[in-house]
């Protein structure tokens, strides 16, 4: 356990290595955002961007695809990186996560066992539905900024963040 951790400086981030590898995918079409509201696992009843764990000789973007495809039976057309989010847990749990943006999809949204598709203007997220750090980066994804983000989490409480633009 890591209940020491209280701040970012508690964390070694040059040995730092997450748990798992996950991704993110933002798709907005028409000033609209296609978000979904997560049935089950790490953050279930939030509303977040499509998205899950990499799997073992996955890419990244090729992780993006398939959560979209499985979680609402969509494929986000040509995904653009944005930037990534390193999270660590006091209770110990850590993830990578590999934020893109897709300005169209192919399909329809569906409702899935995981996820239910919200769609929202791009000036209306709602970001008091979200994880708490979504405030801080989701901009950047819509603005086309590269960022690197890390961020120190107590269950769903944000303990302590850094955000770095890098483009």
């Amino acid at each position: 356990m890591k209940e020491h951790l209280k701040k970012l400086h508690d964390i070694d981030w040059a040995s730092w290595t997450a748990k798992d590898r996950a991704t993110l995918v933002f798709v907005v079409k028409d000033a609209q955002i296609l978000l979904i509201r997560k049935k089950r696992g790490l953050g279930a009843g939030k509303i977040n961007a499509p998205g899950g764990r990499i799997e073992p000789g996955e890419s990244p973007v090729e992780c993006a695809v398939r959560e979209a495809q499985e979680e609402l039976h969509i494929t986000p057309v040509a995904p653009v990186y944005r930037g990534e989010n390193l999270f660590q847990f006091v209770d110990g749990y850590s993830i990578h996560v590999h934020v893109f943006w897709s300005g169209d999809f192919e399909g329809e949204p569906t409702e899935t066992d995981e996820a239910i598709p919200v769609w929202v203007p791009v000036d209306a997220i709602p970001y008091e539905e979200m994880w708490e750090d979504d405030y801080l980066w989701v901009p950047l994804v819509l603005s086309g900024t590269r960022f690197l983000g890390r961020y120190l989490f107590d269950d769903d409480v944000m303990l302590d963040h850094k955000l770095e633009v890098l483009s």
